[in-house]
C-alpha cells in the first residue's frame, strides 16, 4: 500500500508550543555535545561529573559513542556493566512473570538499585572520586545509583517507540539478553516490571533535569534545556492538547483509519487507533522550534493535580484514568469474542489497582454494522463452556451467536461493558473505545479460528474469562441498561446535552452534546477526555481568554485539563449539527 489522502484533517503530528524558550533546544550530535560543553564550562570547576539517565530501550551505546567521541571524557562508565547477571535478574522478576502465561503477570513492586551488583556500584563511585580534571560521562539506566551528578541529562523513550524496537529486534529487557525474543514477551516483562521500576526512579528527578535527550531518532538527537521542558509541561495543563496517536495492524482490522486519515504505509489494514493512551502514546513539546518527543506520562508524573483535578489524583495518584481508542473492522472482520475482569480479580490476579470497565461507542457503522453483547437468556453456563474448550482444542468452532445477543449497530449508538460482561464489536464498524486504563486485559474467549499477523495462534483465557463471566447479564437486563442508555440533561441555544453513559459499576461518567452555535462546558475540576464525533471540525475556546483557541477535527481525541475551568466548543460551520462525547471521572 502507498501513502493514501487525509480526507478528515486529521492531525497525525499534534503539539504544544511552549512559549518564551528561543534557544532551549538543539539538534543533532555535534550541537548536543556542544550544548553539554557550555553547561560545563559555565560550572567552572576543575571536574564535572555529566550522568546521562536512560529510560529501559534508550540505545545507550550509541549515546556514549557519540558523546565520547566528542566531549572527550577523561573516564567514561556504563551503567550495563554493573546489572546483575542476566541469569539473576530473570530469577528476580520470574515471580511477576508466572507461568508461561504470554500476555499477563503481576505488576511488579521491585526497585532500580535492585537491578545492580553493589560492589560494582561502589567501584564505579571510587572511579568517578579517584578522577582529576576533566570530564567524567555516567551511562545508562540507573546512572544516577554512581553519582548525583553535576550535569544531569534524563535520555527518555515512549512505550510506543520502546515496543517498536522489541518489535525489530533491537533492544531486549532491563538486564536480559533476550533481544531475540519474540515481541509479545518482552512486551510482557516491560508491562509488568521494567516500565513499573524505571517510572517510580524518574518520577522524582524530572524536577531536578538539566537536560532531556530525545534520541527517538537517534540520527537527530534533540537535547532540551530541563526548565524549558518543565515549562511545556506547566503550558499543557493550561490549554486543552493532544498526545500524538499511534496506529496497528490487527488481524480483524479494517480498511477506514487507513483511507480517512491517510495513515498509508506497508500494513495490510489498521485495527487500532490510540489516540488517548497517556501510558503509551507520546507528547511532543516544540522547544525553541524544534519539535522534542517525550512520554505523555511525563506530564501525569510532573502535574497530576493540575492534570487530574484533586479528586481524581485522590483516588487514582499519578495515574490517567480515562482511555480513548479506536477499533476500526471496516471492510475486517470481527473482534475476539471477550471479557474483562472484575474489580477483585484484577486486584488479586494482577497487582491492578481498577479493572477495564469499557463502552463501544460508534463513530461508524456499516448497513450490516453489529455488536455482540451479554448472553442469551437461558444460556447453559456448562455447555458454553464446554463448547468454547472444544473450539480452543481444534474440534469445530464456537457458535457465538448461539449464547451471545447480536445488536444491530449504527453510528452514535453506544454500548455499555462494565468488567464480566461478555462482547465483542462485529465488522463494517469504527468503534471510539471509552474505557478505563488497564487496556491489556481481555480475556479472549474465541477468536473466530483465525491466527494471528504473526501466523501463530493468539492467546486464549478461557480460565480466566469463565471466572469473570457474568451469567445473569442477558438479553432483557443489556437492553435495559446496556444499550443507548440515554437521557437528556440540559440545553440552551442551539446546543442540548444527552448523559449516555457509563453503568453505574464503571466510574466514567460519559455525556454527549449535540450543537449548532457555541456550547459552553464545565469540567467540574477533574479531567475531561472529548472526541468530536460529528463536524468536520470545532474551536475550543476559553470564555475568559486564558488560552488561544484550539482546533479540533473529526475522530480526534483531545484532553481538558482539571486547571483549565469552564471551555466552550464552537462548530466552525454553523449550518451543520457537531456532536462530541465527553469523559470524565465520576464524583
Amino acid at each position: 500500500m502507498t501513502n493514501c489522502r487525509n480526507t478528515l484533517n486529521y492531525d497525525l503530528y499534534p503539539f504544544v508550543s511552549v512559549p518564551g524558550v528561543a534557544g532551549a533546544c538543539v539538534e543533532g550530535w555535534a550541537a548536543v555535545a556542544e550544548q553539554i560543553e557550555r553547561a560545563v564550562a559555565a560550572r567552572g570547576a576543575p571536574k564535572s561529573t555529566v550522568i546521562v539517565e536512560c529510560y529501559p530501550g534508550v540505545d545507550e551505546e550509541t549515546i556514549l559513542r557519540e558523546l565520547s567521541k566528542c566531549l572527550r571524557p577523561e573516564a567514561v562508565l556504563r551503567m550495563s556493566d554493573a546489572l546483575l547477571s542476566p541469569e539473576r535478574i530473570e530469577a528476580m522478576v520470574a515471580p511477576f512473570l508466572g507461568d508461561g502465561d504470554p500476555v499477563f503477570g503481576f505488576l511488579s513492586g521491585l526497585t532500580l538499585p535492585q537491578f545492580f551488583e553493589t560492589a560494582k556500584i561502589e567501584e564505579m563511585r571510587k572511579t568517578v572520586g579517584m578522577a582529576g580534571r576533566g570530564l567524567v560521562l555516567v551511562v545508562g539506566c540507573g546512572a544516577r545509583l554512581v553519582d548525583g551528578g553535576d550535569i544531569l541529562i534524563y535520555a527518555d523513550l515512549s512505550r510506543r517507540e520502546a515496543q517498536l524496537r522489541f518489535r525489530r529486534g533491537e533492544t531486549g529487557n532491563l538486564g536480559a539478553a533476550n533481544h531475540s525474543v519474540r515481541e509479545n514477551l518482552k512486551y510482557k516483562r516491560a508491562f509488568f516490571v521494567d516500565w513499573r521500576v524505571a517510572d517510580r526512579w524518574k518520577r522524582p528527578l524530572i524536577a531536578r533535569w538539566d537536560f532531556l535527550l530525545d534520541t527517538h531518532n537517534a540520527k537527530r538527537p534533540k537535547l532540551a534545556q530541563g526548565d524549558a521542558v518543565r515549562r511545556g509541561l506547566d503550558h499543557a495543563v493550561t490549554r486543552p492538547f493532544r498526545v500524538v496517536p499511534f496506529f496497528d495492524p490487527a488481524p480483524w482490522g479494517g480498511q477506514w483509519m487507513w483511507e480517512s486519515l491517510g495513515l498509508g504505509g506497508a500494513a495490510p489494514n489498521y485495527g487500532w487507533g490510540f489516540d488517548c493512551v497517556p501510558e503509551e502514546n507520546s507528547l511532543l513539546l516544540e522547544v525553541g522550534g524544534i519539535r522534542v518527543e517525550i512520554p505523555s506520562l511525563d506530564l501525569v508524573f510532573y502535574r497530576p493535580r493540575e492534570l487530574l483535578g484533586d479528586r481524581v489524583h485522590a483516588r487514582f495518584g499519578d495515574e490517567f484514568p480515562i482511555r480513548f481508542d479506536l477499533l476500526d473492522t471496516m471492510k475486517g472482520g470481527n473482534l475476539s469474542f471477550q471479557v474483562h475482569p472484575l474489580t477483585e480479580y484484577i486486584q488479586g490476579a494482577f497487582g491492578m489497582h481498577y479493572t477495564q470497565d469499557e463502552s463501544y461507542y460508534l463513530l461508524e457503522a456499516g448497513d450490516d454494522g453489529a455488536v455482540f453483547l451479554g448472553l442469551k437468556e437461558g444460556v447453559d453456563r456448562e455447555a458454553m463452556a464446554r463448547d468454547l474448550r472444544g473450539a480452543q482444542r481444534g474440534n469445530g468452532t464456537f457458535d457465538v451467536a448461539r449464547y451471545a445477543n447480536r445488536f444491530p449497530a449504527k453510528k452514535h449508538d453506544h454500548f455499555l461493558i462494565p468488567g464480566g460482561t461478555v462482547h465483542c464489536s462485529g465488522a463494517n464498524c469504527v468503534v471510539l473505545e471509552i474505557s478505563a486504563t488497564p487496556y491489556i486485559f481481555t480475556f479472549k474467549l474465541w477468536d473466530w479460528g483465525r491466527l494471528g499477523l504473526d501466523g501463530k495462534p493468539r492467546p486464549i483465557h478461557l480460565d480466566h474469562g469463565l471466572a469473570n463471566i457474568q451469567w445473569d447479564r442477558t438479553s432483557d437486563l443489556v437492553r435495559r441498561e446496556l444499550v443507548n442508555r440515554v437521557e437528556e440533561v440540559g440545553s440552551g441555544e442551539g446546543w442540548r446535552e444527552e448523559r449516555t453513559g457509563l453503568h453505574e459499576r464503571e466510574f466514567i461518567e460519559v455525556r454527549r452534546h449535540w450543537f449548532r452555535g457555541p456550547v459552553p462546558h464545565r469540567n467540574g475540576g477533574g479531567v475531561n477526555v472529548l472526541n468530536l464525533v460529528q463536524g468536520r471540525e470545532a474551536i475550543v475556546e476559553s470564555p475568559t481568554g486564558t488560552f488561544e483557541p484550539f482546533p479540533v477535527h473529526y475522530a480526534e481525541t483531545f484532553i481538558v485539563p482539571a486547571a483549565v475551568g469552564d471551555y466552550v466548543l464552537r462548530p466552525l460551520d454553523r449550518a451543520m449539527e457537531h456532536a462530541t462525547v465527553k469523559a470524565f471521572v465520576r464524583s
